[in-house]
């Protein structure tokens, strides 16, 4: 498993690492995608699942998107749903996704982060 930090994030969200398949969010394991806020965190049915993420709008400013293990676009639809939404929509591999998410998060900005498991 990779681990991301040792920041304490004070009641926090933080993803605290990943591995095949698999992430840790605030100690617990998730299999499969998933969607975490400074909040939650919880399973993610993927580009098609966008109802759990503009339910984020009033919430977010900010949705970091993790592709997997390479760098991808985001859907056209995924990426206009969320910004109709007024969530902007950062892609990225999945590894830079949380990386970023977890340096947001500690300095309090409005974020999630949606990601595909690195397999």
């Amino acid at each position: 498993m990779i681990q991301l930090t040792d920041i304490a994030f004070d009641g926090l969200t933080p993803i605290d690492g990943y591995g095949p398949g698999f992430f840790r969010v605030g100690g617990q394991v998730l299999h499969g995608p998933v969607l975490v806020t400074s909040t939650s965190a919880r399973i993610w049915g993927g580009y098609d699942d966008t109802a759990p993420l503009i339910a984020l709008a009033d919430e977010i400013d900010v949705l970091f998107l993790g592709t997997g293990k390479a760098i991808a676009h985001a859907p056209a639809a995924l990426r206009q749903a969320l910004e109709h939404a007024g969530i902007g929509v950062e892609a990225m591999a999945t590894d830079a996704a949380a990386r970023t998410y977890n340096v947001l998060l500690s300095e309090g900005r409005r974020i999630a982060a949606a990601l595909l498991p690195v397999e």
